[in-house]
């Protein structure tokens, strides 16, 4: 892991402003991964912080270590100054915790006032649930939010705003004083946005610390007070919002020399092999274009809910665009299905690999040869010989390490799980191939052979597209980097324009 600089952009806020929560030299250790390293954070009475960083810098696991989820491995947090232990969800609810995720974890088939008093119900005298006192509670908490939402209604007919509306009632109801906003906005349209806005500067107004986490810059320095950036699992900067410029928490975001890590080997890029005019679909994306040429790696980058995965997913026929245009060397296609894709010579190594892209009880061999079992049949009969004979041909060209082919593969790391999937759909002999974010989830070493492999592939004439949110690896790897920001495309870049702060500013709209 690369050395970070503690930067103070600004002075912290002073002494007067005493922490209701903090949390001091926090690390979290993963088998093979350090998730955070030494990281401190405090958060205020009636202020914003906001916690700023890429995808896998530490954010999730914070959030998860102040919700009794995980329990860090050092370091200490203490609420009003007394060192606490968050031994479980309900141990951090206790303390005046809660949090509003991105995707509200409420009941569908409860009512709203249900899930607000979800483990605290008002009881009758007989230990009942005391149906009137909830109900009338919930409606009185919902107007306090100026919302007129039926607290008999339930969830499941709730827009996504009132869904954000009811998680904000249910933290009320438990009198939490740390309330945390896990990317709350990525669903909302501008005007819910304000509404949301509003509410928060009415909790702020009531003494309420906010940890406000998102990736959109505007919405940060419009409700934000206080910022904290973490970068590789470490906080590198905080200090005050409105006395920092945006440029220099892009820098301290993203600040590292990523040609040392990622050194990019030259390979002739030769015609057009894919050309994708006017792609549309119904709710994630709309008129996206791009040409993607033979021995080219086009990296594609964006915040989370940037529409990258699902315009892959399109393409390779999991989901049907609304319209659009594909051709395939000079010739158009139709790809209504993953094997329409398949059979022109496009595939799709998924982002989670575990539950989209492996059988995990199933042997190496066996995974290997999924796509490709007409070549290893015959007369309607599988030949395990030629299964393995084809996944051998591919474990060698990978490098698998394993005991033999026959052992399940979710035995194997996660590297190693890796390249069954990328050699399963490389046996398939494919034109294109889409890797969603290739080196999610493996070590580092892992990590320089699936680059290396990658760099070979490209040097064979395989046109690539890469998806991946990390940004050494996007910059790092690629020929053209593709940007996208809801379902837009925001960008296009040529190798020579790649730097961390232009691709950090147009996914986030401040190009």
């Amino acid at each position: 892991m690369t050395t970070a600089v503690q930067h103070s952009v600004a002075d912290a806020p002073p002494a007067a402003e005493t922490a209701i929560l903090e949390m001091r030299g926090i690390s979290q250790i993963f088998p093979g991964v350090k998730a955070l390293d030494n990281v401190s954070i405090s958060l205020y009475p009636g202020k914003v912080t906001a916690l700023i960083g890429e995808n896998g810098a530490g954010k999730s696991t914070l959030v998860k270590i102040l919700t009794g989820i995980y329990r860090p491995n050092e370091g200490e947090i203490l609420v009003d100054g007394k060192p606490i232990t968050f031994s479980s969800a309900q141990a951090a609810i206790d303390a005046g915790v809660t949090a509003i995720h991105q995707e509200t974890v409420l009941f569908d088939e409860l009512t709203v006032a249900e899930n607000i008093f979800l483990g605290h119900a008002p009881r009758t005298a007989w230990r009942t649930i005391d149906w009137k006192t909830m109900n009338g509670r919930a409606r009185a908490l919902l107007e306090s939010l100026e919302s007129t939402i039926d607290p008999t209604t339930r969830l499941k007919d709730l827009s996504i705003a009132q869904r954000h509306l009811v998680a904000i009632a249910r933290a009320l109801s438990i009198e939490a004083r740390i309330v945390i906003m896990d990317e709350p906005t990525a669903a909302l349209s501008r005007k819910e946005i304000d509404d949301l806005f509003r509410i928060v500067e009415g909790l702020k107004a009531k003494g309420k610390a906010i940890l406000f986490i998102s990736h959109k810059f505007d919405e940060v320095y419009e409700i934000a007070d206080n910022f904290s950036v973490f970068r590789d699992g470490r906080d590198v900067g905080h200090g005050r919002l409105k006395e920092t410029p945006q440029d220099e928490i892009v820098r301290m975001m993203v600040g590292r020399d990523v040609k040392d890590v990622f050194p990019k080997v030259t390979v002739a890029i030769g015609d057009t092999v894919l050309n994708v005019e006017k792609y549309c679909h119904r709710t994630e994306f709309r008129d996206i274009s791009f040409k993607l040429n033979r021995g080219e790696i086009l990296g594609v980058y964006g915040l989370i809910g940037a529409g990258r995965s699902e315009l892959c997913q399109s393409l390779f026929g999991i989901t049907r665009p609304l319209s659009g245009r594909l051709t395939l060397e000079g010739r158009e296609i139709q790809i209504h299905s993953p094997q329409d894709a398949i059979r022109a010579g496009i595939v799709y190594v998924p982002e989670e690999r575990g539950r989209h892209g492996l059988a995990l009880p199933m042997p190496i061999y066996q995974n290997m040869s999924l796509p490709s079992l007409l070549r290893t049949s015959r007369r309607g009969f599988l030949k395990a010989a030629n299964e393995l004979a084809l996944a051998r041909k591919y474990a060698e060209r990978l490098d698998l390490r394993a005991a033999s082919l026959s052992v399940p593969v979710g035995t194997l790391s996660g590297g190693n799980q890796q390249k069954v999937v990328i050699g399963k759909w490389l046996a398939t002999q494919p034109k294109v191939i889409i890797l969603d974010e290739p080196t999610k989830g493996i070590d580092i070493g892992s990590k320089a052979a699936v680059h290396a492999f990658i760099g070979e592939l490209a040097a064979e004439g395989l046109s690539i597209i890469m998806i991946s949110s990390e940004l050494p690896e996007i910059i790092g790897m690629s020929d053209r980097v593709l940007v996208m920001k809801e379902g837009l495309s925001v960008g296009l870049f040529e190798r020579a324009a790649l730097a961390p702060e232009t691709l950090v500013r147009a996914a986030t709209g401040n190009a």
